[in-house]
C-alpha cells in the first residue's frame, strides 16, 4: 500500500539518508582521527560479527546501533558513563558509513546536537592507513 493513499508520498531511503546527511558536518577518517586526539569519542556501531571479522579502531566505543540513543543520551536510564553531556562529539561509525549517517542524524534529534559520522566507515578509516585493532573472530573457510 502506498503512502500517497493518505496525502503524502513515501520518502524513500536513498533520500532519506541524503536529508539526514545534509543536517550532519560529517568528518573523513584523517579529520576523526585530529579530533578523537582532542577529545571526541568514536562509537563502533557495527554488528558483532562485523567486528571480529574486520577488526576495530582503538578506543572507539562498542555500542551496536539498536541501543545507541539510549546509552549516549545522558538523560537516559541506560547511559554509559562517558555520555554525560549533550554537547560531547560523538562520531559514530558503521562499514561503510551510511547506516551511521542515519544514526548519527537520530542522535542529534534526541539533543546531541555536536554528533557526526566517519564518511566511508571503518573501511575508510583501514583504507586511510589509520590505527585498527586486529579480527578477533574465527577464519571464515
Amino acid at each position: 500500500m502506498s503512502d500517497t493513499a493518505n496525502g503524502t508520498s513515501p520518502l524513500g531511503v536513498d533520500r532519506h539518508l541524503a536529508e539526514a546527511r545534509r543536517r550532519l558536518d560529517r568528518v573523513t577518517p584523517r579529520e576523526a582521527y585530529t579530533e578523537v586526539a582532542a577529545g571526541a569519542r568514536l562509537v563502533d556501531t557495527r554488528p558483532r560479527l562485523r567486528r571480529e571479522e574486520e577488526g576495530g579502531i582503538p578506543g572507539a566505543l562498542v555500542i551496536e546501533r539498536n541501543h545507541l540513543e539510549w546509552r549516549l543520551d545522558p538523560s537516559s536510564e541506560g547511559v554509559i558513563p562517558e555520555a554525560d553531556d549533550h554537547g560531547l562529539r560523538w562520531i559514530v561509525f558503521c562499514d561503510e558509513g551510511y547506516a551511521s549517517s542515519l544514526a548519527a542524524a537520530s542522535l542529534r534529534a534526541i539533543g546531541l546536537h555536536r554528533a557526526t559520522d566517519l564518511v566511508g566507515g571503518f573501511r575508510a578509516w583501514h583504507a586511510a592507513g589509520l590505527p585498527v585493532l586486529p579480527p578477533t573472530g574465527r577464519p571464515t573457510s
